[in-house]
C-alpha cells in the first residue's frame, strides 16, 4: 500500500469536535477540491460532521492534470474490476485511519461519490464488514455487479442520482444498480434528473442533504 490518501477538509459547522464524517470522492480527472465546496451547504444538514475530499491515489493517465481512482484506458470488465479493487484498498485504508484519528466508527461515516468516485464508493461501501451509515452515488454505476451477491458484506442505505442526458456515464448504469441493489435487499432511493448531463444539480444536492440528515444527523 502506498501513502495514505489526503485532501481538503471542512467543518464541522458546529465548531465542535466532529461526531460524524462525510467522505467526498471526486470523478475521473478531478481532485478533492472539485467536491469540497459541497461541504458548507451539506454542513447545515449535518452540523456535527467533518467533511474530507481525498485526492484519488493515481495521477490521471489521460490528461496532464487531475487524479483517477483507476485507469479507464482499458474498459474491459476485467480491467475495470481489477482497478476498482485497488482503489477500494486505498479508500479502505483511508477510512480506517480517518475513523481511528477522529475516534469514530463506520456507522458515523457517509460516503459520497461522483462518477468514478461513485463507482468506488459503491464498490467499497457495500463490501466493508463495518458498513457506512449511507452511500450517495451520483452519475455512477456498479462495477462487477455479477460478483456482488457473493461479496456483499453490508446493506447501507443508498441514494442514486443521475442525469438522464448523461453521455459520459449513461443513466442506465444507475438504473441497473438500483435493480441489482433492490434484489439484494439494499435500501435504495433514486432520482433521475431530466435534461441533466454529467454533473450535479441543485435538486440532486438537496436530496443528498436530506439523505445525510436522515442517516447521520438523526444518530448524533
Amino acid at each position: 500500500m502506498t501513502d495514505l490518501l489526503d485532501g481538503p477538509r471542512w467543518g464541522p459547522a458546529s465548531g465542535a469536535a466532529p461526531r460524524k464524517l462525510v467522505v467526498l470522492l471526486h470523478g475521473f480527472g478531478a481532485d478533492g477540491f472539485d467536491l469540497i465546496d459541497l461541504a458548507p451547504n451539506w454542513g447545515k444538514a449535518v452540523p456535527e460532521a467533518a467533511f474530507v475530499a481525498p485526492h484519488a491515489p493515481e495521477p490521471c493517465d489521460l490528461a496532464p492534470y487531475g487524479r483517477q481512482w483507476f485507469s479507464v484506458q482499458d474498459r474491459t470488465p476485467m480491467r475495470m474490476l481489477a482497478g476498482v479493487r485497488v482503489a477500494a484498498d486505498h479508500l479502505g485504508a483511508f477510512l480506517d485511519a480517518e475513523t481511528a484519528r477522529l475516534g469514530l466508527a463506520m456507522r458515523d461515516v457517509a460516503l459520497m461519490g461522483f462518477s468514478q468516485g461513485a463507482m468506488t464508493a459503491l464498490f467499497t461501501g457495500l463490501r466493508r464488514g463495518a458498513p457506512p451509515a449511507a452511500i450517495l452515488a451520483y452519475s455512477g454505476r456498479l462495477i462487477g455487479p455479477e460478483l456482488l451477491p457473493g461479496e456483499l458484506h453490508a446493506r447501507p442505505p443508498v441514494l442514486l442520482v443521475h442525469g438522464e442526458a448523461d453521455d459520459v456515464v449513461p443513466v442506465e448504469g444507475s438504473r441497473e444498480a438500483e435493480q441489482v441493489l433492490r434484489g439484494l435487499g439494499v435500501p435504495v432511493e433514486s432520482a433521475w434528473r431530466p435534461g441533466l448531463a454529467h454533473g450535479l444539480d441543485e435538486a440532486g444536492i438537496a436530496l443528498g442533504a436530506l439523505m445525510l440528515q436522515r442517516h447521520l444527523a438523526a444518530e448524533a
